[in-house]
Parts: structure tokens; sequence; C-alpha cells
């Protein structure tokens, strides 16, 4: 395996990283779900507020990284099992903000342990020295990969609706997209 001259798919960073959240996520995915009844994606939501008190429906979506109709759909699941509230804003009727309840509070304060200890788990086959430099490296390729999407390098753009084909293109397949010069 080689990051730097990636020859096959078991090369390229995103699809190491997602191997290892699959991993590492699957015991979280199996408590949210068989114990407290809620997916991953409502559970980082929970986390998200609980850490940064309410926010926008927008806000969250971007805080999450999570498109905004999912959130939408997950805000009123949560709100249904009464862990989300919407609160109207009281300068302008027609927004509403999004916060965590009392017993999302207390959902949140009883798994976040276990999600520390599980996280501490897979961690911990790392010494002090490697999880430093991990972190670094981590903190270094986000920062480079947000940059990266604030620059729009890339001319082509997803359409969504249709299953991230860009419209008009089905089963276009000239090569690669091409990379312009905007930044």
């Amino acid at each position: 395996m080689s990051f730097s001259h990636p020859t096959t798919v078991d090369d390229l960073l995103n699809y190491r990283l997602n191997r290892l959240l699959a991993s590492s996520g699957a015991l979280v995915t199996r408590i949210c779900e068989g114990r407290y009844g809620i997916t991953r994606r409502e559970w980082r939501l929970i986390c998200i507020l609980a850490d940064h008190g309410a926010m926008s429906p927008s806000q969250l979506a971007d805080r999450s990284h999570l498109e905004r109709p999912r959130v939408s759909r997950h805000v009123s699941d949560l709100v249904a099992k009464r862990l989300f509230e919407r609160v109207i804003d009281p300068d302008d009727r027609r927004r509403a903000w999004v916060d965590i309840t009392a017993r999302g509070r207390a959902l949140h304060a009883e798994f976040f342990p276990q999600s520390v200890q599980l996280n501490n788990l897979v961690l911990a086959t790392l010494s002090a020295s490697e999880l430093k430099a991990f972190d670094e490296a981590l903190t270094k390729l986000t920062g480079t990969a947000d940059e990266l999407v604030k620059s729009s390098p890339l001319e082509e753009r997803a359409d969504r609706r249709l299953g991230g084909r860009r419209r008009g293109s089905v089963g276009q397949v000239e090569g690669l997209p091409r990379l312009s010069g905007r930044g």
C-alpha cells in the first residue's frame, strides 16, 4: 500500500478512511440503534447541539457535513423522539432554531462516555507519539481538504437528484474531470 503512488483503491486515502469509519463506527452504530433507537447520523447531530448549542437547521447541516434535506428529516425524527425541539426566533417568527431537549442532553450524557471508550479502544493501538503524529496529520489533511473544497477546482457539479450524475450527462464517461486553475 502506498499513499504516495496509489495503484488500487486500497491505496486511496478516502477509501482507507471510510474503511476505518465503517469498522470503528460499527460498534457505535449498534449501540445507537440497539440501545437508544437513533441512527449514527442522528447521534452526530445530538453531539453537535450538545456541544455547540442551538442553531439554525442550515448551520447544523454545515457543521455536520450533511445535506440540508437529510438534516431536515433527521431533525423531524429527533423532534418526534423528543430529543430536539424547534424554537421560533422571537425576532423573525418565520425562522426557527433547533435545540436539544433535556431528554436529548440526558442521552448525550449517558452515551458520550461510551463513545469515548470505543474511540479509545481503537486508538489504543497507537503509541503516544504515533497518536500525536496522527492527530497532527489528520488536522493538516482536513485543513487542506477544506481549502480545496472552498477553492472549487472542479468545473463539474454533481446533481444529487440524479444520483450524483451531472444533469444531462447520464452515461457520459469521457475521462476524469478537468481541474481548473480557479482558486
